[in-house]
């Protein structure tokens, strides 16, 4: 047996996102239930949100992010071999989303497979593509995060309706002769799992907003400092912390107890909501193309959610 040749590393090479048209702000959702501006904004920070309409699938916001992803990789359809897209909100569980966007995107025969680590999803898909890489099973991998919310959502629930939302982010991850993908911290938190839950499709997504809110902000700091520990990353030395953009209380909870202050801190969940497994590379993809990180600049990546799951990783900005 010949052991294939493994690469030092892996990197991101490029980012892509996709958002939906359609935006839908706290006035438009007072108008069908009992809230406003003030109360939202004041609750989760969010301001506006992206909602994709009923002929927008999720595979179709994946292929397009994935499709911007590649292209700004400079790689091409043939060189990528293996697809992961991290979701939570199939409409149906066969046939996978990878399958169907690698086949949209020209990419023949790739290994296609999704996670379902929901809002930690995407963190969970690039932990196993950098470690595919550098184990030589695959040589280059394209993993998107993307999610529709809103079909999985009671539009008259104020408590989730304000929240979540849709949209796509993608990467595409390649060997490296040096490291730019950080050893993935990852776990999970069974006994909390009825927290976030769908009970059947007959049902919508129903969260215990206090408990997860109680978990977020006193159990996931240690794990962002594990994290940069294993890169062999001091916190000083981050240039952006990139937390799942579940409630903007929340990611400024953790950023204070991260205590990376000169780091810019993502806030995409003000004018994108949260679109879980999607969230982290839209927001990365959104803040590389405001020229808020440059090349070499170092993140923390940080997703968390039902299970409830929750990783990180230190990655270098293509």
């Amino acid at each position: 047996m010949k052991i294939p040749d493994i690469a030092p590393g892996g990197r991101v090479l490029a980012f892509g996102h996709y958002q939906p048209a359609n935006v839908v702000t706290n006035d438009d959702l007072a108008k069908s239930m009992a809230t406003d501006d003030d109360w939202i904004r004041s609750r989760v920070g969010i301001k506006e949100r992206r909602i994709a309409p009923d002929g927008e699938s999720l595979e179709d916001m994946a292929t397009i992010a994935g499709g911007k992803a590649l292209a700004a990789s400079g790689l091409s359809p043939e060189d990528v071999d293996l697809v992961i897209v991290a979701t939570c909100t199939l409409e149906t569980q066969i046939p996978n989303a990878s399958a169907i966007v690698a086949h949209r995107l020209g990419i023949e025969s790739p290994g296609a497979f999704d996670v379902n680590a929901a809002c930690a999803g995407f963190c969970y898909a690039l932990g196993t593509a950098s470690a595919a890489v550098r184990a030589g099973s695959a040589r280059n991998v394209l993993v998107i995060g993307a999610e529709k919310l809103s079909q999985w959502i009671d539009w008259t629930d104020r408590s989730t309706a304000v929240i979540f939302a849709d949209g796509a982010g993608a990467a595409v991850v390649a060997p490296s002769e040096t490291p730019g993908i950080g050893p993935v911290v990852w776990g999970s938190a069974g006994d909390k799992s009825e927290a976030i839950s769908i009970k059947d499709r007959t049902d919508y997504l129903r969260q215990e907003g206090q408990t997860v809110f109680r978990w977020a902000t006193t159990a996931l700091h240690p794990v962002a400092l594990e994290a940069c520990s294993r890169a062999g990353v001091d916190p000083s030395e981050l240039a952006a912390f990139v937390p799942h953009q579940a409630n903007l209380r929340i990611i400024e909870a953790i950023a204070r107890k991260l205590g990376a202050d000169q780091a810019v801190i993502a806030r995409d969940i003000v004018t994108s909501g949260n679109t879980s497994a999607a969230s982290i590379p839209l927001a990365l993809s959104r803040m590389v193309e405001r020229g808020e990180v440059r090349t070499g600049d170092l993140a923390l990546v940080l997703g968390f959610g039902a299970g409830l799951t929750y990783a990180g990783q230190v990655i270098e900005i293509p």
